[in-house]
């Protein structure tokens, strides 16, 4: 409850907490969101606080240890995506002056605002997030299919899913961003 009260839907520009954001959500997959959630100071922990340029430097050896980490979802593949991700992080930050530029394309740098009566009326995906998919994975990136960006994108307020009789419907209605097309 206090993520989706405080957190979920909130625009997010800042490029470590948006990589952050794409890690747990590619984490996530196959697993609930709630077992992402207790275990995100250990995320945070094992992947220096999110910060591209560190975990762009993993090696296989930091690979292995995580992997014994008790406090993370210990998938090599999904470990390996983040090592992976976070290197195409800082080359799309070099392309486009910052990750926060791409991913706020895919919206015209402002959120959309969806009329949901019914948690059942959301969809798992839209075609900006098959866009933001096709785009990411063209990039390099892994566990970033349309459903995990459908999500990303909610849960960075890039997407107001929230149904209208929430209240926070209309409280995270105003997180513009400057509009970018590189990429999107």
């Amino acid at each position: 409850m206090a993520y989706h009260d405080l957190e979920w839907g909130v625009a997010v520009h800042d490029d470590r907490a948006l990589f952050e954001m794409l890690v747990l959500e590619g984490a996530q997959a196959g697993l609930s969101w709630i077992t992402i959630l207790r275990r995100r100071e250990n995320y945070r922990q094992a992947f220096a606080g999110f910060d591209p340029a560190v975990v762009a430097r993993y090696d296989e050896r930091r690979i292995r240890r995580l992997l014994g980490d008790p406090g993370i979802v210990r998938n090599r593949a999904k470990v390996e995506a983040t090592v992976a991700n976070a290197k195409v992080t800082l080359a799309i930050q070099e392309e486009c002056g910052s990750l926060a530029q791409l991913l706020w394309g895919f919206v015209d740098g402002q959120p959309i605002v969806n009329h949901r009566r019914r948690q059942s009326d959301v969809p798992a995906e839209s075609e900006r997030s098959r866009r933001m998919s096709r785009e990411l994975r063209r990039r390099g990136m892994s566990f970033v299919g349309p459903t995990i960006c459908y999500a990303f994108m909610q849960a960075v307020g890039m997407v107001n899913d929230h149904v209208t009789a929430c209240f926070r419907w209309q409280q995270v209605q105003h997180g513009r961003a400057e509009s970018s097309s590189c990429g999107s």
